[in-house]
């Protein structure tokens, strides 16, 4: 196979995940990350190109002679990217904006669940003007906690576990005033809650054919104990032990192939990466969501995980020969800590120095997030700052690898958990 030059789309974390992946590919020419980080500058060729602009990005594609655009966070899926490089004969991993749906909307999700029969939790879906018939539906079903879900993307900020009909009727006028989740909030779906262990399943696809990739746990919450508001992941660790041999077994049997099946039945066939978050309750696996893309953190424990070449089976997938290839996954455990910004998710200050990223283990990996380089200093620039991810030949050693050098790494108001993975103990007594 010859090589090919790629640009990757995205400047977060999971896009530095991905682009210390893609350069360890036999199959890879040059690399350009658009717009990157100080990480992936690294890496590869940043470029300050506007992502946004799908016309300078098949300009830039055609110009530097790219054969495959991959396309790292979800907005520019949803909004039709992969579409519109397609119709320029350019060759994009991620899938088109009809299967994006699947996490561009909750409602379209949940529906599409319902009418081919994937397990997942009751809904109804209402318009954020008509929050009365929102809260009588709630009354109805006077269960308790209920989960409410703005219907578009919201950066992970968009749902909201309510423990009270009080709860729910402050969230739910939240939804119609909060700048940030106004534009994604015009229809809101109301979920039952379910009870159980979360964990997210990886898939790549082809359209005809999927693999699963790997599995993970998130961390969402900001705070220890799984307490304060939802964020866009505060860490992981993989391979999450709820997900044994069975489990794994009916999750691909009910929940991966009649998804895949059902969007070639919608003529929306899903080629890319299929996040399939989900709850395994005491009736089994359900699911709570889809992305369209890799988790973020998860894609940072995940690929280093993985031992196939990267290139090699996106390429498979836009090439539809997916059928040839067998995931191969080495047999570390990983655990990812981010290190924050204080106050994320809410106000948080930026352009603080980051020190001691030169005296971590050489075995640590250490993804950027939210950084920016001035002159020789690398500084705070978002909310999520660092990923930094450790491993170990058991679950107890990952963490203890990560926290280690957690604590060599500093910046003003860093916060970060002190608890991931240690759900995941508990399967594991010596650890």
């Amino acid at each position: 196979m010859s090589e090919h030059n790629v640009l990757l789309i995205g400047g977060g974390g999971r896009e530095h995940a991905i682009a210390w992946k893609l350069q360890q590919s036999d199959y890879l020419g040059k690399l350009f990350i658009a717009p990157g980080n100080p990480g992936t500058a690294q890496i590869g060729t940043n470029s300050d190109l506007h992502i946004s602009d799908f016309e300078k990005v098949a300009d830039f594609s055609i110009e530097n002679k790219i054969d495959l655009v991959v396309v790292g966070p979800e907005n520019p899926l949803v909004d039709g990217m992969a579409d519109y490089l397609k119709d320029h004969n350019i060759p994009v991993f991620g899938p088109q904006k009809d299967a994006a749906r699947l996490e561009g909307s909750k409602d379209f999700a949940k529906s599409f669940m319902e009418k081919y029969d994937i397990p997942t939790a009751a809904y109804k879906s209402f318009s954020s003007d008509n929050t009365e018939e929102a809260l009588s539906y709630i009354d109805s079903r006077g269960v308790f906690p209920v989960v409410l879900k703005a219907d578009g993307l919201a950066a992970g900020k968009g749902v909201f576990i309510c423990d009270s009909r009080e709860e729910a009727e402050i969230r739910l006028d939240q939804y119609r005033s909060d700048e940030n989740l106004r534009k994604a909030s015009g229809t809101i779906v109301v979920e039952e809650f379910m009870e159980g262990e979360e964990a997210s399943v990886f898939v790549i696809s082809d359209g005809f054919t999927a693999k699963v990739i790997h599995n993970a746990q998130d961390h969402k919450r900001v705070g220890d104990g799984d307490t304060g508001l939802n964020t866009g992941g505060m860490g992981a660790y993989c391979p999450a032990p709820v997900m044994n041999k069975d489990v794994s077994e009916q999750v691909e049997k009910e929940i991966i192939g009649p998804t895949i099946t059902g969007m070639q039945m919608e003529e929306s066939p899903y080629k890319g990466i299929l996040y399939v978050g989900l709850m395994i309750t005491s009736t089994g696996p359900k699911v709570v969501e889809y992305n369209c893309r890799f988790g973020d953190p998860e894609c940072q424990v995940i690929l280093p995980s993985l031992k196939n070449d990267l290139l090699d089976l996106m390429l498979s997938a836009e090439e539809q020969r997916l059928d040839q290839k067998e995931i191969q996954l080495d047999e570390k455990f990983r655990c990812c800590v981010v290190m924050a910004s204080g106050g994320y998710p809410e106000s948080y200050e930026k352009g603080k120095a980051i020190h001691g990223l030169d005296s971590v283990d050489e075995e640590l990996l250490v993804f950027q997030a939210g950084t920016i380089q001035s002159d020789d200093a690398l500084l705070s620039s978002g909310g999520r700052v660092l990923n930094v991810v450790g491993s170990g030949d058991t679950l107890r050693e990952a963490i203890d690898h990560t926290y280690q050098n957690v604590e060599k790494i500093h910046f003003e108001n860093a916060y970060y958990r002190t608890d991931i993975g240690a759900k995941g103990l508990k399967y594991y007594p010596k650890g």
